[in-house]
């Protein structure tokens, strides 16, 4: 058994590394060797809304192969690259760029963590110059003569 377990874990990996190469399917691919790269330049930016974290390049997921075969469709049509992901992103919404756009309707989603981050290093700058500027309170007549008796019975 211990002489099969490197031979089966190779085989699954091997399986595991081929089956995300074979996701766009020969049949979908273009006859355009051109036409073809821009395609897979293009599907490598999208996310497959079934794996969620995976472009539809690398996703065997249907609607992901649906979504190469739409891509593809525009482009032979003579959509610009540009016009390619308009098209998708006006039917699927945003969510669908691996990379989302900034924008006016996002900005405070991108500027809510750098607000944050100034906020807070601006309440610790500010705590931390209080604290300094706060001088210690005088002693009172009884605590210096206590204070005098110790450093008396010290020397």
């Amino acid at each position: 058994m211990k002489t099969k377990l490197p031979a089966i874990a190779g085989f699954l990996a091997a399986f595991l590394v081929a089956g995300t190469a074979l996701a766009v399917k020969p049949s979908e691919m273009l006859a355009d060797p051109k036409l073809e790269a821009r395609a897979r330049l293009l599907s490598e930016e999208l996310r497959c809304m079934v794996c969620q974290n995976q472009s539809i390049d690398e996703s065997d997921a249907e609607l992901a192969a649906d979504l190469r075969v739409l891509l593809r469709e525009r482009l032979v049509a003579g959509d610009s690259d540009e016009q390619v992901m308009d098209y998708i992103v006006s039917r699927y919404g945003e969510f669908v760029l691996l990379k989302p756009q900034f924008n006016l309707r996002n900005a405070l989603l991108w500027g809510t963590p750098l607000l944050l981050l100034l906020g807070g290093g601006t309440f610790v700058l500010l705590s931390a110059r209080s604290r300094r500027r706060q001088e210690p309170a005088a002693l009172s007549k009884d605590e210096q003569e206590a204070l005098d008796a110790i450093l008396r019975k010290d020397a």
